[in-house]
């Protein structure tokens, strides 16, 4: 039996992960080392194995197939649009991605103005404001605080990840409009779905029931 091979966000999502695989039996014992400067891990036992890497990263391991199975935010795949299965919503990491700025605003979404849109996204705001508002948009990728580029006026609003909002609040932003809604994913790469449907379909039904 091949071993299956998981890619999993760096962070909160990891961990989270983790737990939710213990619920169902499967443990990785070895990434419980804070020490450890180990990069794959592996049970023998189920014949997986384990590797962190940037979020980003994930959907390309899962894509190129070095990864047969991805855990990482609807954020990042909607970004990288990669050539893969999304199997599963995990219900965990919800947020939402939202259009924001100050109030003032509103009236220049409203109007359909040409406006600059700083992001960390660029892709989803595109697709947000070409194919879904048809509005025509400069979007500016930043990949530090998007909240200053408002409040500097590199541009009028923001597209970016918003989970309570005290930031936006503390700044003088706030949501103008929602794109979507977020959480964590599997994703799995599209020979494995066919290779493994079993073991696959397996770990997902397990998973469902938790």
């Amino acid at each position: 039996m091949r071993y299956l091979t998981f890619a999993l966000a760096k962070g909160r999502l990891a961990k989270t992960t983790l737990k939710l695989l213990e619920q169902i039996g499967i443990t990785c014992e070895e990434m419980k080392d804070k020490d450890t400067r180990k990069l794959i891990f592996t049970n023998e036992e189920l014949k997986l194995k384990f590797f962190l890497a940037k979020a980003s990263d994930v959907p390309t391991y899962v894509e190129y197939g070095a990864a047969d199975i991805g855990v990482v935010g609807e954020d990042t795949i909607l970004e990288e649009g990669r050539n893969l299965y999304e199997v599963m919503d995990l219900g965990f990491g919800k947020c939402r991605m939202c259009v924001c700025g100050p109030e003032s605003a509103k009236e220049l979404l409203n109007s359909h103005a040409m406006i600059r849109v700083a992001s960390k996204y660029p892709e989803i705001a595109r697709d947000y404001f070409h194919n879904i508002k048809q509005q025509t948009v400069e979007i500016i990728k930043l990949n530090g605080s998007v909240e200053l580029a408002p409040i500097v006026g590199l541009s009028e609003v923001i597209v970016d990840i918003v989970e309570t909002g005290t930031t936006l609040k503390e700044n003088g932003l706030t949501v103008l409009e929602e794109v979507c809604p977020l959480s964590a994913r599997m994703v799995v790469n599209q020979v494995s779905m066919k290779m493994e449907q079993e073991r696959i379909q397996a770990l997902i039904e397990k998973l469902s029931e938790v």
